[in-house]
Formats: C-alpha cells, structure tokens, sequence
C-alpha cells in the first residue's frame, strides 16, 4: 500500500462514509499531551470512576453514568465515562449515535469500524470485513470520535504489547431513547437504568469467528494515521513513540500508586461555622479540667439546614464525624502538624499526624471505646439519640487538652456537629506555647479541621442541605 501524507493548519482529521446513508465516521485529534501523560490519566481516572455509584464493568468497556437523563423535563440525553485497557474490547455496535472525547494512552489507539449492517453480515460474514477501515491515534492524544447508531466498532492499543491501555473517555448520548432500541433496551432507559453494556450489541459469532480465522488480515485493512507532532513511518515518529513508551509505563505505575482522591466544595450561607469563646453549658467538656485553670477555651459548631435529619440518629452520625477526623484532615493542617512535631520532639511532647483536638483518637486505649471503635475519655448519648457527645484528649508535659465533638440533631431540617476545645497550662512553656498558637488554632486549625470532617459526613451520609438562599 502506498503511504499519502497531508500536511494541514488545522486539526488532523478523517471522515469516513457511511454506505448506508447513516453518519459519517468523523475522527479529530485535538492536542498533543505530556510524555506519558495518557497513562497516568487512564490509571488515576480509572481508579476515581472505580468508586462511582454508577460503575459497572462489562465487555471490557468499564464505564459509569455520570448524567442521566431527565425525560419528565423532556431531555434525553446522558453523559458517560468508560474506559478500554491494554487488551482492547470486542467488535460491538449501539442503536443510538455516539459521540465521545478520549485520551489515548502511551502506547496509541487503534480505532476499528465497519459500517456493514446486521443483516449484510448474517447473510456474509465477509461482507464485515470489506466495510472496515481502522484510524491510528498517537500516544498521549485528546481525540474526538463521532459515529452514528449500527457502526460497529472496536478499540485496541495500537501497540498492542499488553503494557499500554487504549483510551479513557467522556461519551456523550445526546438522545437514549434514539435508534432502533429493542424493547428491553427501551424500558432500561425510560427507568433511567440504562448503561453503556445494556445498550451494546456483540458482534455474532459467525463474523468473530471470521476475524479469528486467517481470512483477515489486519495489514489489508485501509488505514489512516492522525498525527501532530510527526507524520507516521517517519523516525521522528519512531523515536516519540520510542520515548513515550517508557514515560507512561513510569507515569501509570504512579498514577496506580497515588490514592485516587478529589474535592467538593460548596459554598453555602446555610451552613456555617459559629463561634463560641467558651464551653456550652450542655457540652459534656464543661465536666472536665473543671477544678483546674482554664487557660484556652472555644467552640465551634457547624449548622446545616436542609431535610430529613430525623433520619439519621446522632449515635451514628457522630461515628461519621469522627471517622471523618481520622480519614479527611485538612492537608495544611496535617502540613502544620509535621512542622510542630518536627520542633516539640527533642523536646520529649507528644506528637501526632493528627491536629490536637483529635490526635488522641490514634491512641491504643481500648478502657472507654466509643462505637467498640474509637478510644475517648467520656461519652453520653441521650435517650432519644439525637445528642451523642463524646471527649477526647492527653496530658503532656507542658498542658492537659480536653476536646468534645457531639451532634446535635435540633429537628426535621437542622443538624449541628460541633467541636470545643479546652486546655489547662501546667507551666510557663506550656502559657507560651499556647499564646503562640493560639490565633491559627482559633482561626484555622479547629474550624478547619471541622469542616473537613462535616463534608466527609455529608459525602458518607447522603445528608440533603437546603441551598436555596
């Protein structure tokens, strides 16, 4: 076969007809990433989509539904993520057209179409393979990939040496219900149970059985090459390849290592963070350092206003506060932590990766447990479980601290989780060291920490907040 190269001011683009007056194949290549770049994305978006609600993996096409659609307010569309990994996935069509933006990973993509229809194929099984044309995508490629519903399609990396994953993506469905749906496709989508597998039809064994025979030969296949950086069979094309290679084998392995972690912040009038420069009267900390010198005393309490409260009992929505203190810390915090520990050691006080108010939850004191889990001083729940309180806390050389998170489940459409903190100074150095972190404990740590700790119950618990001012 003779190799034509275009040079174009635009993006490397193919459109591939469709014989049977349907869309078109319609291949973009939008933006050259960073050496290795598409396999570190794969692993850590793999591992993020891995934990969403939605996921399901099937016909090694691992997806999930990240927008459903809302037919009562007549939109039918829905958004997708999926995935293909380094052994590719089957030949497969959808009813409905397909619209997708990808990152290929370090090794390329190899995209496989057939526009042959379901009713050709059964007939001839060769009739497949004369409608075929493949598109090579390079390592660490954004590409956009459209199609319209009954092309069957395959994904593969194009170096396919089991090291390299294809692709991940974002599909766009803009109509579910569109194609020739069978029934039981149509009653997943109006239940709002579709996904991408239960969409999907597999090739029939006849025309597998032919791509496995020695009557297909890949290398005969028309292909076309999208390319930014350098033309295909060049040795600037070798050499990138060559180099990527390696990268995103270093970089996804990284991308494995690292905890798959992301944020969610609302900002939100209705839940705020109040302050208090003393203990409550109904707090359970007003018990303790009772017969000793105050020296440091603060509340604060966080205030959400939303629905079904009532729902929950305070008993376990403390569980997830103080889970939420052990597994969401601030991460200045934490930086603040290591800093502190770093100069009180050679002085012989305690340290903690956790902020003081909590740090004494990663002790080994099994005496007094909270939930058969977490070690406290004091505890008390109130008859209707809608009060649980719980007191932490250690005396060091230089101060005793006393802290108290509880719940308080006010009614119907108000939950407050708070957190106070009390400190009896035992000498000079320990007056010193509070006046010295007094203000970034008042205006930063505690409040912060709290915060941190309420978003991980709101994420765990489901809770619905009012954000409607």
């Amino acid at each position: 076969m003779q190799n034509l190269t275009q040079v174009v001011d635009t993006f490397p683009s193919v459109i591939i007809p469709n014989n049977a007056d349907g869309l078109p194949i319609e291949v973009s290549v939008i933006g050259q990433l960073g050496h290795g770049a598409g396999n570190q994305l794969f692993s850590k978006v793999v591992a993020r989509q891995q934990g969403h609600k939605n996921f399901i993996d099937q016909h090694d096409e691992p997806s999930a539904k990240l927008g459903s659609t809302n037919l009562p307010l007549n939109d039918p569309s829905a958004l997708y993520s999926f995935a293909v990994g380094s052994k590719g996935h089957p030949f497969h069509c959808h009813a409905g057209n397909r619209f997708f933006t990808a990152v290929s990973g370090s090794g390329g993509t190899q995209l496989r179409f057939s526009v042959a229809r379901l009713k050709e194929i059964v007939k001839d099984p060769k009739l497949f393979i004369q409608s075929m044309h493949f598109i090579n995508i390079p390592a660490d490629c954004m590409f956009t990939v459209r199609f319209g519903g009954g092309t069957w399609h395959q994904f593969l990396p194009l170096t396919r040496n089991g090291v390299h994953p294809a692709f991940f993506a974002l599909s766009y469905h803009a109509n579910e219900l569109g194609g020739d749906l069978s029934d039981n496709q149509k009653e997943k989508v109006l239940t709002n149970e579709a996904s991408i597998p239960a969409l999907t039809e597999l090739l029939p064994d006849t025309v597998n059985d032919l791509l496995d025979s020695k009557l297909f030969q890949a290398e005969q296949i028309p292909t076309t090459t999208l390319a930014l950086d350098a033309p295909s069979g060049t040795f600037h094309r070798v050499v990138c390849d060559n180099v990527r290679g390696p990268i995103g084998r270093l970089r996804g392995f990284f991308g494995t290592w690292e905890r798959a972690s992301g944020f969610v912040t609302q900002t939100n009038q209705r839940s705020k963070i109040k302050e208090l420069n003393y203990t409550p009267k109904e707090s359970l900390l007003s018990k303790h350092l009772a017969d000793e010198t105050i020296h440091h005393d603060d509340s604060f309490i966080y205030s959400l206003h939303g629905s079904g409260y009532n729902g929950h009992s305070a008993t376990h929505l403390l569980q997830s506060a103080l889970e939420g203190f052990l597994l969401n810390p601030p991460q200045g915090v934490s930086w603040l932590m290591s800093f502190r520990n770093t100069l009180v050691k050679p002085l012989g006080l305690r340290t903690s990766r956790l902020g003081c108010p909590v740090s004494s939850l990663l002790l080994k004191n099994q005496q007094n447990l909270f939930a058969n889990r977490y070690p406290v001083l004091d505890q008390h729940i109130d008859s209707k479980d809608r009060i649980a309180q719980v007191v932490l806390g250690a005396d060091d050389k230089h101060l005793k601290f006393r802290s108290c998170i509880s719940v308080h489940i006010i009614d119907d459409e108000t939950l407050e989780i708070r957190l106070g903190s009390r400190v009896h100074c035992k000498n000079l150095f320990g007056r010193f060291y509070m006046s010295a972190i007094n203000n970034v404990h008042r205006n930063y740590v505690s409040p912060t920490m709290l915060r941190k700790a309420v978003d991980y119950v709101i994420s765990q618990e489901g809770l619905s907040l009012n954000l409607k001012q």
